[in-house]
């Protein structure tokens, strides 16, 4: 009898310390075990490693050059991650004066090792940026993006016009803004953006030559592939972009894009028909571009088919 009570004593102590255990295990989320803690410890500095970083490159440029489509073409490197929408840190007074902070905040999560890339095409020729981005980070990575400067003021006009068809406002023709008494009006805004070499210069005053990346936008639009070779080894990338990336949309009339099985192609507002300039008009400015365009071919060391 005695026996048969201290057994039964024995039994329900042992099953009181196993529940203590299931008690504590459950209170702790099983932290207790150690294949848990790596994994938890594993995780958890895996997490701390993604964070929000200064851009390491930014594409500063031009406007309508086709800085959209180079950003999105850089996004196919796997050791890239790119700010989803065009910042203006540098160039609005009211975003810089929140400071750094804030910017960063504006950048995507990345792992240590990725690349984050910034475009704002609104840099290029705002003269206060070049020393605001150096304050920022003397090293970092510039891209700039051109296009025949013609073509590009084009472009430029033509998005003003959607923008105020949309909305209902009114507007002038391009050739209006564009001449006046039959000259060409060296005050029309679209037209100084085009006017390359003098943007370049405010940058080449902060930034050695070394640390801009031309990119020539005409070549992107016709064939991505060459282009984006020599931007992923300006940005010490390695070469992970490939032909197979690429596709010609006969419908759009450009590439699209192809990563991991899913293919992309830009919005409307890309390949839109431009808006008419007389044949004549268009070759005044053509010849306005000559003197300018030179001048450029100069400061960068190659030159362009531009008309």
């Amino acid at each position: 009898m005695l026996w048969t009570v201290l057994l039964a004593l024995l039994v329900l102590l042992l099953l009181q310390t196993q529940l203590s255990l299931c008690l504590r295990e459950l209170r702790t989320g099983g932290s207790s075990s150690p294949a848990y803690s790596s994994s938890s410890s594993s995780s958890s500095s895996s997490y701390n490693a993604t964070q929000q970083r200064l851009p390491g490159a930014i594409i500063i440029g031009v406007r309508k050059g086709g800085t959209r489509a180079l950003l999105e073409m850089l996004n196919l490197h796997p050791d890239v991650e790119v700010a989803k929408a065009e910042v203006h840190y540098f160039n609005m007074e009211e975003h810089y004066h929140r400071g750094l902070a804030w910017y960063r905040a504006q950048m995507p999560f990345t792992l240590p090792g990725q690349l984050t890339v910034e475009k704002t095409p609104g840099y290029f020729a705002a003269p206060q940026v070049p020393e605001r981005v150096w304050d920022m980070n003397p090293a970092v990575r510039l891209l700039l993006i051109v296009r025949d400067p013609a073509e590009r003021l084009v472009s430029d006009y033509t998005q003003v016009l959607h923008n105020r068809l949309t909305r209902h406002k009114p507007y002038q023709t391009l050739e209006e803004l564009l001449l006046n008494k039959g000259h060409i009006d060296t005050g029309y805004k679209a037209l100084q953006r085009s006017l390359y070499h003098q943007h370049l210069a405010h940058w080449l005053e902060v930034f050695p030559r070394e640390q801009i990346h031309v990119v020539d936008g005409d070549a992107l639009i016709r064939d991505p592939f060459p282009e984006l070779r020599k931007a992923e080894r300006f940005l010490d990338l390695s070469p992970r972009i490939s032909p197979n990336n690429f596709y010609y949309n006969t419908t759009k009339g450009f590439y699209c894009l192809l990563s991991a099985g899913h293919d992309k192609c830009l919005d409307e507002s890309k390949g839109r028909p431009h808006a008419p300039l007389s044949t004549q008009a268009f070759k005044k400015l053509c010849r306005y571009f000559r003197k300018p365009n030179k001048l450029f071919f100069e400061m960068v060391g190659r030159s362009f088919s531009w008309c």
